[in-house]
């Protein structure tokens, strides 16, 4: 059997769930490079799914995380809408000082979350990558959710590091996903970008 056959009989082996999953979250981060609310129900349909891939695989802190991402599509398509009579939220950026604060709070809370899952893992490494890449996608998603631009810059760095985290546990489907994610962080980082400029020479 060729590398390319047992590629393809490792992939049909995969659970249903971890493909249509995938195809939800593919769903989610085209339409939020469009700046389409409905990305946000995608978000949900997905999240529910991949609630039970990462507990099947042990990854609790990204199990925990899709719990969070559910939350946060509701908020998302309230401030993308413009829910409750207040205006659609806009494109804008953080002062550095704030990211400053932000990945300092983000590195210290996942360093307590890492050690704490890991004395009970016999202190394995995976629980720290897997706390950082959760507690980072935290605040990610919330900069998505209130239109930072400087989400996208994130998430390349999140995205790589979670397809290498689930290609290590097993989740191939989920580790190409990420892989095609980090590319399309680039992608929504120049779309909205060309959005942001074509909206300051309009109010110009």
């Amino acid at each position: 059997m060729s590398r390319v056959e047992q590629a393809i009989a490792a992939l049909a082996t995969l659970p249903a769930i971890e493909w249509v999953a995938a195809a939800l979250a593919l769903g989610y981060l085209l339409l939020a490079i469009r700046q389409s609310p409905w990305c946000w129900a995608f978000s949900v349909a997905s999240a529910l799914l991949y609630l039970a891939v990462f507990m099947r695989a042990d990854l609790y802190m990204q199990a925990a995380l899709q719990v969070f991402y559910v939350g946060m599509a509701v908020y998302g398509w309230r401030t993308w809408r413009g829910v409750a009579g207040g205006a659609p939220v806009a494109i804008s950026r953080w002062p550095w000082q704030r990211h400053l604060a932000a990945l300092a709070a983000v590195a210290v809370v996942a360093g307590i979350n890492g050690a704490l899952v890991a004395r009970q893992a016999g202190g394995d490494w995976v629980p720290f990558v897997d706390a950082a890449i959760a507690w980072g996608s935290v605040l990610t998603t919330w900069m998505v959710a209130r239109k930072i631009i400087e989400n996208w810059l994130y998430w390349i760095v999140i995205d790589a590091a979670m397809a290498a985290l689930a290609a290590t546990q097993g989740l191939a489907v989920t580790a190409a996903l990420f892989a095609l994610y980090t590319a399309l962080a680039f992608r929504g980082y120049w779309q909205w970008r060309q959005h942001e400029r074509a909206a300051l020479v309009q109010s110009a």
